[in-house]
Protein backbone atom coordinates (compact mmCIF):
# COMPACT_ATOMS: atom_id res chain seq x y z
CA UNK A 1 0.00 0.00 0.00
CA UNK A 2 1.28 3.45 -0.89
CA UNK A 3 2.22 5.81 1.94
CA UNK A 4 0.79 9.33 2.07
CA UNK A 5 2.56 11.67 4.44
CA UNK A 6 2.13 15.20 5.72
CA UNK A 7 3.32 18.08 3.56
CA UNK A 8 5.35 20.44 5.74
CA UNK A 9 7.73 23.17 4.62
CA UNK A 10 7.93 21.86 1.06
CA UNK A 11 8.60 18.22 2.00
CA UNK A 12 6.47 15.11 2.37
CA UNK A 13 7.23 13.80 5.84
CA UNK A 14 6.05 11.14 8.30
CA UNK A 15 4.62 12.01 11.69
CA UNK A 16 7.14 13.07 14.28
CA UNK A 17 6.35 9.98 16.35
CA UNK A 18 6.09 7.70 13.31
CA UNK A 19 2.37 6.98 13.86
CA UNK A 20 0.25 5.86 10.91
CA UNK A 21 -3.36 4.96 10.21
CA UNK A 22 -4.98 2.70 7.63
CA UNK A 23 -7.09 4.28 4.89
CA UNK A 24 -10.12 2.03 4.26
CA UNK A 25 -11.99 1.73 0.96
CA UNK A 26 -15.65 1.73 2.09
CA UNK A 27 -16.77 -0.40 -0.87
CA UNK A 28 -14.28 -3.24 -0.36
CA UNK A 29 -14.07 -2.50 3.39
CA UNK A 30 -10.32 -3.16 3.14
CA UNK A 31 -7.33 -0.82 3.70
CA UNK A 32 -5.88 0.54 0.48
CA UNK A 33 -3.30 3.09 1.71
CA UNK A 34 -1.25 4.02 4.77
CA UNK A 35 -1.51 7.57 6.08
CA UNK A 36 0.73 9.52 8.44
CA UNK A 37 -1.26 10.03 11.65
CA UNK A 38 -0.48 13.45 13.02
CA UNK A 39 -1.06 14.96 16.43
CA UNK A 40 -0.49 18.27 18.17
CA UNK A 41 3.25 18.27 17.53
CA UNK A 42 2.73 17.74 13.79
CA UNK A 43 0.10 20.49 13.62
CA UNK A 44 2.35 22.90 15.51
CA UNK A 45 5.25 22.04 13.20
CA UNK A 46 3.11 22.84 10.15
CA UNK A 47 1.88 26.12 11.64
CA UNK A 48 5.47 27.12 12.43
CA UNK A 49 6.47 26.41 8.82
CA UNK A 50 3.52 28.40 7.50
CA UNK A 51 4.26 31.32 9.83
CA UNK A 52 7.90 31.40 8.80
CA UNK A 53 6.90 31.33 5.12
CA UNK A 54 4.53 34.23 5.71
CA UNK A 55 6.89 36.31 7.84
CA UNK A 56 10.10 35.71 5.90
CA UNK A 57 9.24 34.12 2.56
CA UNK A 58 8.30 35.61 -0.81
CA UNK A 59 4.65 34.50 -1.05
CA UNK A 60 2.90 37.53 0.54
CA UNK A 61 5.32 39.89 -1.23
CA UNK A 62 5.55 38.44 -4.73
CA UNK A 63 2.40 40.16 -5.97
CA UNK A 64 -0.85 38.93 -7.44
CA UNK A 65 0.52 38.17 -10.91
CA UNK A 66 3.22 35.77 -9.75
CA UNK A 67 0.88 34.01 -7.32
CA UNK A 68 -1.67 33.76 -10.13
CA UNK A 69 0.90 32.12 -12.41
CA UNK A 70 1.89 29.55 -9.80
CA UNK A 71 -1.73 28.72 -8.99
CA UNK A 72 -2.53 28.23 -12.67
CA UNK A 73 0.51 25.96 -12.90
CA UNK A 74 -0.97 23.95 -10.03
CA UNK A 75 -4.31 23.79 -11.88
CA UNK A 76 -2.50 22.51 -14.99
CA UNK A 77 -0.86 19.76 -12.95
CA UNK A 78 -4.21 18.84 -11.41
CA UNK A 79 -5.65 18.38 -14.89
CA UNK A 80 -2.67 16.24 -15.87
CA UNK A 81 -3.20 14.08 -12.76
CA UNK A 82 -7.00 14.21 -12.81
CA UNK A 83 -7.55 10.46 -12.81
CA UNK A 84 -5.28 9.90 -9.81
CA UNK A 85 -7.12 12.63 -7.89
CA UNK A 86 -10.54 11.28 -8.85
CA UNK A 87 -9.67 7.71 -7.92
CA UNK A 88 -8.27 8.88 -4.58
CA UNK A 89 -11.62 10.39 -3.57
CA UNK A 90 -13.54 7.39 -4.90
CA UNK A 91 -11.43 4.92 -2.93
CA UNK A 92 -11.46 7.12 0.16
CA UNK A 93 -15.22 7.70 0.46
CA UNK A 94 -17.03 5.57 -2.10
CA UNK A 95 -18.08 8.35 -4.46
CA UNK A 96 -18.91 7.09 -7.99
CA UNK A 97 -15.91 7.70 -10.22
CA UNK A 98 -17.88 9.81 -12.70
CA UNK A 99 -18.82 12.16 -9.85
CA UNK A 100 -15.23 12.24 -8.58
CA UNK A 101 -14.06 13.24 -12.06
CA UNK A 102 -16.61 16.04 -12.01
CA UNK A 103 -15.30 17.11 -8.60
CA UNK A 104 -11.76 17.31 -9.95
CA UNK A 105 -12.93 19.62 -12.74
CA UNK A 106 -14.76 21.78 -10.20
CA UNK A 107 -11.64 21.82 -8.01
CA UNK A 108 -9.51 23.01 -10.92
CA UNK A 109 -12.06 25.76 -11.43
CA UNK A 110 -11.69 26.74 -7.76
CA UNK A 111 -7.94 27.15 -8.22
CA UNK A 112 -8.21 29.16 -11.42
CA UNK A 113 -11.12 31.31 -10.25
CA UNK A 114 -9.51 32.49 -7.02
CA UNK A 115 -6.13 33.02 -8.72
CA UNK A 116 -7.80 35.32 -11.23
CA UNK A 117 -10.24 36.89 -8.79
CA UNK A 118 -7.49 38.14 -6.48
CA UNK A 119 -5.58 39.63 -9.40
CA UNK A 120 -8.64 41.38 -10.84
CA UNK A 121 -10.25 42.59 -7.59
CA UNK A 122 -10.21 46.32 -7.05
CA UNK A 123 -10.05 48.37 -3.91
CA UNK A 124 -12.21 51.40 -3.29
CA UNK A 125 -11.21 54.98 -3.99
CA UNK A 126 -12.99 57.36 -1.60
CA UNK A 127 -12.58 61.03 -2.60
CA UNK A 128 -13.08 63.39 0.33
CA UNK A 129 -14.15 67.05 0.47
CA UNK A 130 -11.48 68.13 2.96
CA UNK A 131 -8.36 68.09 0.83
CA UNK A 132 -7.80 64.40 1.54
CA UNK A 133 -8.23 61.16 -0.36
CA UNK A 134 -8.93 57.71 1.06
CA UNK A 135 -8.53 54.29 -0.49
CA UNK A 136 -8.64 50.66 0.64
CA UNK A 137 -6.13 47.85 0.61
CA UNK A 138 -6.68 44.15 1.30
CA UNK A 139 -3.76 42.76 3.30
CA UNK A 140 -3.14 39.01 3.89
CA UNK A 141 -3.64 37.95 7.49
CA UNK A 142 -0.99 35.26 7.96
CA UNK A 143 -1.56 31.56 8.63
CA UNK A 144 -4.96 30.14 7.68
CA UNK A 145 -6.16 26.77 9.01
CA UNK A 146 -8.43 25.05 6.49
CA UNK A 147 -10.33 22.05 7.90
CA UNK A 148 -12.25 20.27 5.16
CA UNK A 149 -14.90 17.49 5.23
CA UNK A 150 -14.98 13.96 3.87
CA UNK A 151 -17.95 14.20 1.49
CA UNK A 152 -16.26 16.36 -1.17
CA UNK A 153 -12.61 15.95 -0.12
CA UNK A 154 -10.91 17.70 -3.03
CA UNK A 155 -13.60 20.16 -4.07
CA UNK A 156 -14.31 21.60 -0.63
CA UNK A 157 -10.65 21.50 0.31
CA UNK A 158 -9.65 23.64 -2.66
CA UNK A 159 -12.65 25.90 -2.03
CA UNK A 160 -11.07 26.81 1.31
CA UNK A 161 -7.37 26.70 0.54
CA UNK A 162 -7.23 28.58 -2.76
CA UNK A 163 -8.72 31.96 -1.75
CA UNK A 164 -6.40 32.01 1.26
CA UNK A 165 -3.40 31.44 -1.01
CA UNK A 166 -4.54 33.83 -3.71
CA UNK A 167 -4.65 36.73 -1.26
CA UNK A 168 -1.13 36.04 -0.01
CA UNK A 169 -1.72 33.94 3.08
CA UNK A 170 -0.02 30.66 3.96
CA UNK A 171 -2.11 27.59 4.78
CA UNK A 172 -2.25 24.50 6.94
CA UNK A 173 -4.85 22.17 5.46
CA UNK A 174 -6.26 19.36 7.58
CA UNK A 175 -8.46 17.07 5.49
CA UNK A 176 -10.91 14.71 7.15
CA UNK A 177 -9.20 11.62 8.52
CA UNK A 178 -11.41 9.35 6.39
CA UNK A 179 -10.45 11.06 3.12
CA UNK A 180 -6.84 12.21 3.31
CA UNK A 181 -5.22 11.15 0.06
CA UNK A 182 -6.22 13.86 -2.43
CA UNK A 183 -4.90 16.55 -0.06
CA UNK A 184 -1.45 14.97 -0.01
CA UNK A 185 -1.52 14.72 -3.80
CA UNK A 186 -2.34 18.45 -4.04
CA UNK A 187 0.53 19.16 -1.65
CA UNK A 188 2.89 17.18 -3.86
CA UNK A 189 1.66 19.02 -6.96
CA UNK A 190 2.09 22.40 -5.29
CA UNK A 191 5.74 21.55 -4.64
CA UNK A 192 6.10 20.48 -8.27
CA UNK A 193 4.43 23.71 -9.41
CA UNK A 194 7.08 25.73 -7.61
CA UNK A 195 5.22 27.00 -4.56
CA UNK A 196 7.70 28.34 -1.98
CA UNK A 197 8.32 26.02 0.96
CA UNK A 198 5.86 26.40 3.80
CA UNK A 199 3.14 28.11 1.77
CA UNK A 200 0.84 25.08 1.52
CA UNK A 201 1.12 22.52 4.31
CA UNK A 202 -1.05 19.42 4.82
CA UNK A 203 -1.48 17.68 8.17
CA UNK A 204 -3.43 14.45 8.66
CA UNK A 205 -5.05 13.37 11.89
CA UNK A 206 -8.17 13.40 13.98
CA UNK A 207 -10.03 16.39 15.37
CA UNK A 208 -10.53 16.26 19.16
CA UNK A 209 -7.33 16.13 21.22
CA UNK A 210 -5.33 15.78 18.02
CA UNK A 211 -4.19 17.72 14.97
CA UNK A 212 -7.55 19.42 14.45
CA UNK A 213 -7.90 20.86 17.94
CA UNK A 214 -4.24 21.90 17.92
CA UNK A 215 -4.86 24.03 14.84
CA UNK A 216 -7.88 25.75 16.35
CA UNK A 217 -5.99 26.49 19.58
CA UNK A 218 -2.77 27.80 18.05
CA UNK A 219 -2.44 31.59 18.49
CA UNK A 220 -0.35 31.83 15.31
CA UNK A 221 -3.37 30.76 13.25
CA UNK A 222 -5.13 33.96 12.16
CA UNK A 223 -8.16 32.51 10.37
CA UNK A 224 -10.04 29.19 10.65
CA UNK A 225 -12.29 27.99 7.86
CA UNK A 226 -14.23 24.80 8.60
CA UNK A 227 -16.88 22.72 6.86
CA UNK A 228 -18.51 19.95 8.82
CA UNK A 229 -21.06 18.98 11.43
CA UNK A 230 -22.80 21.73 13.41
CA UNK A 231 -21.74 20.41 16.82
CA UNK A 232 -18.09 20.43 15.81
CA UNK A 233 -18.50 23.94 14.46
CA UNK A 234 -19.74 25.14 17.85
CA UNK A 235 -16.67 23.65 19.55
CA UNK A 236 -14.30 25.27 17.05
CA UNK A 237 -16.02 28.62 17.48
CA UNK A 238 -15.70 28.44 21.26
CA UNK A 239 -12.01 27.48 21.15
CA UNK A 240 -11.16 30.10 18.53
CA UNK A 241 -12.76 32.82 20.62
CA UNK A 242 -10.01 32.45 23.21
CA UNK A 243 -7.55 33.92 20.70
CA UNK A 244 -10.18 36.14 19.00
CA UNK A 245 -9.50 34.14 15.84
CA UNK A 246 -12.15 34.82 13.17
CA UNK A 247 -13.94 31.70 11.93
CA UNK A 248 -15.91 30.83 8.83
CA UNK A 249 -18.19 27.86 9.50
CA UNK A 250 -20.21 26.04 6.83
CA UNK A 251 -22.17 23.50 8.83
CA UNK A 252 -25.13 21.15 8.56
CA UNK A 253 -28.32 21.41 6.57
CA UNK A 254 -31.81 20.04 6.17
CA UNK A 255 -32.70 21.48 2.80
CA UNK A 256 -36.32 21.95 1.77
CA UNK A 257 -37.35 21.10 -1.79
CA UNK A 258 -40.70 22.73 -2.66
CA UNK A 259 -42.54 21.58 -5.80
CA UNK A 260 -45.60 23.62 -6.77
CA UNK A 261 -48.40 22.28 -8.94
CA UNK A 262 -47.34 24.43 -11.91
CA UNK A 263 -43.81 23.00 -11.96
CA UNK A 264 -42.28 21.21 -14.94
CA UNK A 265 -42.59 17.70 -13.48
CA UNK A 266 -39.86 16.16 -15.58
CA UNK A 267 -37.39 18.83 -14.49
CA UNK A 268 -38.55 18.75 -10.87
CA UNK A 269 -38.20 14.97 -10.59
CA UNK A 270 -34.74 15.05 -12.18
CA UNK A 271 -33.44 17.61 -9.69
CA UNK A 272 -35.23 16.03 -6.73
CA UNK A 273 -33.25 12.85 -7.46
CA UNK A 274 -29.98 14.76 -7.81
CA UNK A 275 -30.66 16.77 -4.66
CA UNK A 276 -30.81 13.77 -2.32
CA UNK A 277 -29.27 10.78 -4.11
CA UNK A 278 -26.15 12.34 -5.64
CA UNK A 279 -23.13 11.28 -3.57
CA UNK A 280 -25.55 8.98 -1.69
CA UNK A 281 -27.08 11.98 0.04
CA UNK A 282 -23.79 12.79 1.77
CA UNK A 283 -24.20 16.45 0.88
CA UNK A 284 -24.79 19.32 3.28
CA UNK A 285 -27.03 20.86 0.59
CA UNK A 286 -29.15 17.73 0.18
CA UNK A 287 -32.85 18.29 -0.47
CA UNK A 288 -33.85 15.88 2.27
CA UNK A 289 -37.28 17.42 2.97
CA UNK A 290 -39.50 17.19 -0.09
CA UNK A 291 -42.75 19.20 -0.12
CA UNK A 292 -45.07 18.61 -3.09
CA UNK A 293 -48.34 20.46 -3.67
CA UNK A 294 -51.27 18.14 -3.15
CA UNK A 295 -52.75 18.39 -6.66
CA UNK A 296 -49.66 16.77 -8.23
CA UNK A 297 -48.42 14.77 -5.24
CA UNK A 298 -49.52 11.31 -6.43
CA UNK A 299 -48.21 11.72 -9.97
CA UNK A 300 -44.96 13.23 -8.76
CA UNK A 301 -44.35 10.42 -6.30
CA UNK A 302 -44.90 7.74 -8.93
CA UNK A 303 -42.29 9.38 -11.15
CA UNK A 304 -39.94 10.09 -8.26
CA UNK A 305 -40.04 6.52 -6.98
CA UNK A 306 -39.37 5.14 -10.46
CA UNK A 307 -36.43 7.49 -10.98
CA UNK A 308 -34.91 6.52 -7.62
CA UNK A 309 -35.25 2.82 -8.38
CA UNK A 310 -33.68 3.33 -11.83
CA UNK A 311 -30.35 4.51 -10.37
CA UNK A 312 -27.54 2.05 -11.08
CA UNK A 313 -26.25 0.82 -7.71
CA UNK A 314 -22.80 -0.75 -7.79
CA UNK A 315 -19.03 -0.53 -7.50
CA UNK A 316 -18.09 3.18 -7.34
CA UNK A 317 -15.05 2.51 -9.51
CA UNK A 318 -17.31 1.36 -12.36
CA UNK A 319 -18.20 4.29 -14.67
CA UNK A 320 -21.65 2.75 -15.16
CA UNK A 321 -22.48 3.21 -11.47
CA UNK A 322 -24.68 6.20 -10.68
CA UNK A 323 -25.24 5.37 -7.00
CA UNK A 324 -22.48 3.91 -4.86
CA UNK A 325 -23.09 0.68 -2.99
CA UNK A 326 -21.21 2.12 0.01
CA UNK A 327 -21.48 5.03 2.37
CA UNK A 328 -18.23 6.74 3.33
CA UNK A 329 -17.39 4.70 6.43
CA UNK A 330 -18.71 2.06 8.80
CA UNK A 331 -19.30 4.72 11.45
CA UNK A 332 -21.38 6.81 9.08
CA UNK A 333 -23.30 3.79 7.80
CA UNK A 334 -24.25 2.95 11.38
CA UNK A 335 -25.51 6.49 11.91
CA UNK A 336 -27.66 6.54 8.75
CA UNK A 337 -28.99 3.05 9.46
CA UNK A 338 -30.30 4.30 12.78
CA UNK A 339 -32.63 6.72 11.01
CA UNK A 340 -34.40 3.83 9.31
CA UNK A 341 -35.52 2.33 12.61
CA UNK A 342 -39.14 2.66 13.74
CA UNK A 343 -38.40 5.12 16.53
CA UNK A 344 -36.83 7.55 14.05
CA UNK A 345 -39.61 7.21 11.45
CA UNK A 346 -42.27 8.33 13.91
CA UNK A 347 -44.91 6.18 12.23
CA UNK A 348 -43.81 6.96 8.68
CA UNK A 349 -43.36 4.26 6.05
CA UNK A 350 -40.55 3.49 3.62
CA UNK A 351 -41.93 3.78 0.08
CA UNK A 352 -38.74 2.44 -1.50
CA UNK A 353 -35.14 1.81 -0.50
CA UNK A 354 -33.77 0.71 2.85
CA UNK A 355 -30.59 -1.08 3.78
CA UNK A 356 -28.38 -2.59 1.11
CA UNK A 357 -25.33 -4.84 1.22
CA UNK A 358 -22.19 -3.96 3.14
CA UNK A 359 -22.07 -0.32 4.26
CA UNK A 360 -24.83 0.75 1.88
CA UNK A 361 -28.27 2.30 2.06
CA UNK A 362 -30.33 2.22 -1.11
CA UNK A 363 -32.09 5.36 -2.44
CA UNK A 364 -34.81 5.74 0.19
CA UNK A 365 -38.10 7.67 0.14
CA UNK A 366 -40.17 7.93 3.32
CA UNK A 367 -43.79 9.12 3.44
CA UNK A 368 -46.48 9.88 6.05
CA UNK A 369 -43.98 11.25 8.53
CA UNK A 370 -45.05 13.62 11.32
CA UNK A 371 -43.17 16.89 11.45
CA UNK A 372 -41.73 15.98 14.86
CA UNK A 373 -40.05 12.74 13.73
CA UNK A 374 -36.25 12.49 13.85
CA UNK A 375 -36.02 11.84 10.12
CA UNK A 376 -37.81 15.14 9.55
CA UNK A 377 -35.90 17.24 12.09
CA UNK A 378 -32.30 15.98 12.05
CA UNK A 379 -29.62 15.98 9.38
CA UNK A 380 -29.28 12.36 8.22
CA UNK A 381 -26.52 12.97 5.68
CA UNK A 382 -27.54 9.92 3.69
CA UNK A 383 -29.75 8.94 0.73
CA UNK A 384 -33.00 9.39 2.66
CA UNK A 385 -35.73 11.86 1.73
CA UNK A 386 -39.02 12.55 3.50
CA UNK A 387 -41.94 13.48 1.22
CA UNK A 388 -44.93 15.53 2.41
CA UNK A 389 -47.94 17.03 0.62
CA UNK A 390 -48.93 20.68 1.14
CA UNK A 391 -51.85 22.82 0.04
CA UNK A 392 -50.91 26.50 -0.05
CA UNK A 393 -47.88 28.64 -0.74
CA UNK A 394 -47.93 30.00 2.79
CA UNK A 395 -48.00 26.47 4.21
CA UNK A 396 -45.02 25.44 2.08
CA UNK A 397 -42.97 28.40 3.27
CA UNK A 398 -43.89 27.73 6.89
CA UNK A 399 -42.91 24.06 6.63
CA UNK A 400 -39.64 24.85 4.87
CA UNK A 401 -38.63 27.41 7.50
CA UNK A 402 -39.52 25.18 10.46
CA UNK A 403 -35.95 23.97 11.04
CA UNK A 404 -32.90 25.01 13.03
CA UNK A 405 -30.88 24.87 9.81
CA UNK A 406 -30.86 27.29 6.90
CA UNK A 407 -28.23 26.35 4.35
CA UNK A 408 -30.29 26.02 1.19
CA UNK A 409 -33.68 25.42 -0.38
CA UNK A 410 -35.17 24.65 -3.80
CA UNK A 411 -38.32 25.96 -5.45
CA UNK A 412 -39.92 24.46 -8.55
CA UNK A 413 -42.52 26.59 -10.28
CA UNK A 414 -43.18 28.10 -13.70
CA UNK A 415 -44.72 31.20 -12.10
CA UNK A 416 -42.09 33.94 -12.14
CA UNK A 417 -43.75 36.07 -9.47
CA UNK A 418 -44.12 33.07 -7.15
CA UNK A 419 -40.47 32.13 -7.64
CA UNK A 420 -39.28 35.56 -6.51
CA UNK A 421 -41.86 35.80 -3.75
CA UNK A 422 -41.07 32.43 -2.20
CA UNK A 423 -37.29 32.76 -2.58
CA UNK A 424 -37.43 36.03 -0.64
CA UNK A 425 -39.25 34.41 2.28
CA UNK A 426 -37.16 31.25 2.69
CA UNK A 427 -34.61 31.30 5.52
CA UNK A 428 -31.70 29.87 3.53
CA UNK A 429 -28.31 31.04 2.38
CA UNK A 430 -28.90 29.73 -1.16
CA UNK A 431 -32.22 29.25 -2.94
CA UNK A 432 -32.24 27.37 -6.24
CA UNK A 433 -35.21 27.89 -8.55
CA UNK A 434 -35.90 25.04 -10.99
CA UNK A 435 -32.40 23.61 -10.50
CA UNK A 436 -29.93 22.39 -7.87
CA UNK A 437 -26.17 22.56 -7.16
CA UNK A 438 -25.52 25.22 -9.81
CA UNK A 439 -22.84 27.57 -8.50
CA UNK A 440 -21.37 30.93 -9.36
CA UNK A 441 -18.13 31.23 -7.42
CA UNK A 442 -18.67 34.97 -7.00
CA UNK A 443 -21.88 34.43 -5.02
CA UNK A 444 -22.03 34.16 -1.21
CA UNK A 445 -22.09 30.63 0.15
CA UNK A 446 -23.11 29.85 3.72
CA UNK A 447 -26.18 29.44 5.87
CA UNK A 448 -28.61 30.73 8.45
CA UNK A 449 -28.97 29.41 12.01
CA UNK A 450 -27.10 26.19 12.78
CA UNK A 451 -25.93 26.00 9.17
CA UNK A 452 -23.03 28.25 9.98
CA UNK A 453 -21.39 31.62 10.40
CA UNK A 454 -20.15 33.83 7.58
CA UNK A 455 -20.04 33.49 3.82
CA UNK A 456 -17.37 32.43 1.35
CA UNK A 457 -17.02 32.94 -2.39
CA UNK A 458 -15.75 35.86 -4.46
CA UNK A 459 -15.44 39.05 -2.43
CA UNK A 460 -16.84 37.25 0.62
CA UNK A 461 -13.76 34.99 0.66
CA UNK A 462 -11.56 38.02 0.13
CA UNK A 463 -13.13 39.82 3.09
CA UNK A 464 -12.57 36.84 5.36
CA UNK A 465 -9.05 36.00 4.21
CA UNK A 466 -7.71 39.55 4.45
CA UNK A 467 -7.49 42.52 6.77
CA UNK A 468 -9.08 45.50 5.00
CA UNK A 469 -7.01 48.63 5.49
CA UNK A 470 -7.96 52.28 4.99
CA UNK A 471 -5.25 54.65 3.76
CA UNK A 472 -6.00 58.38 4.10
CA UNK A 473 -3.76 60.88 2.29
CA UNK A 474 -3.61 64.63 2.42
CA UNK A 475 -3.53 65.97 -1.13
CA UNK A 476 -4.14 69.65 -0.44
CA UNK A 477 -2.01 71.10 2.38
CA UNK A 478 -4.25 74.18 2.45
Amino acid sequence: MQFYGHIVDGQEVPSLDGATMADVDPYTREPWATIALGGKADADRAVAAAKNAFDNGPWPRMGYEKRQQLMHRLADLMEQNAEELAMADTQDMGKPITQSRHDVARSVLNVRFFADHARMSAGEALPMDTGHHAYTRWEPVGVVAAISPWNFPLMLGTWKVMPALAWGNTVVWKPAEDTPVSATIIGRLAIEAGFPHGVLNVVHGYGPDSAGSALTENPDVKRITFTGESGTGKIISAVASRNLTPVSLELGGKGANIVFDDADLHNAVHWAVEAIFRNAGQVCLAGSRLYVQRGIYEEFMVRYKAAAEALVVGDPKDPATTFSAALASQEHFTKVKGYLQADSLGGGSILTGGLGDGWSVRPTIITNVPHTARVMREEIFGPVTVATAFDTEAEAISLANDTRYGLNAMVFTENLSRAHRVAAQLHAGTVWVNCFFIRDLRAPFGGFGESGIGREGGNFSRDFMTEPKAVVMQIDPA
